[in-house]
């Protein structure tokens, strides 16, 4: 499969799954706030690291494909199953990037410009990311 932006999809989906991701997100990003009051930052901003809408694109993802399989007479189940695992997978090699990030920021935020920190850590992600992904293609 070749990732790529395709703008029909806004077209596709209904205003209440928009807000299912919203309300999703918001739950998760709250967890991490509550989590970060109760053991501290390091712990709860552990818990950002998790996509927040995640859970909710993985179900819609697998709906839209099924529907789009039914609508031209066949069953769309396994297709579902394929797309969510596929955006599963891309969650977990963005998380594994955003990780990244966090462990040089961290590491470089106390003595280096906040910008240049910033800059370097959203490089770090975007390259270890596309190149995971890769990797996994060519696995």
């Amino acid at each position: 499969m070749v990732v790529k932006i395709n703008g029909s999809t806004l077209r596709e989906t209904r205003w209440y799954e928009y807000a299912l991701r919203f309300l999703l997100g918001g739950l998760i990003t709250a967890a991490a706030g509550i989590i970060a009051e109760r053991f501290g930052p390091v712990v709860g901003g552990l818990f950002l690291a998790f996509p927040a809408i995640f859970p909710a694109s993985a179900t819609l993802v697998q709906s839209h494909e099924r529907e789009k399989k039914a609508r031209k007479g066949f069953s769309g189940e396994q297709r579902g199953r394929d797309a969510a695992a596929l955006e599963a997978t891309g969650s977990a090699l963005g998380s594994i990037g955003l990780l990244l990030f966090a462990a040089l920021v961290w590491t470089l935020l106390p003595s280096h410009r906040p910008i240049i920190v910033l800059a370097a850590g959203t490089c770090v992600w975007m390259l270890a990311s596309a190149g995971l992904w890769k990797l996994r293609r060519l696995r």
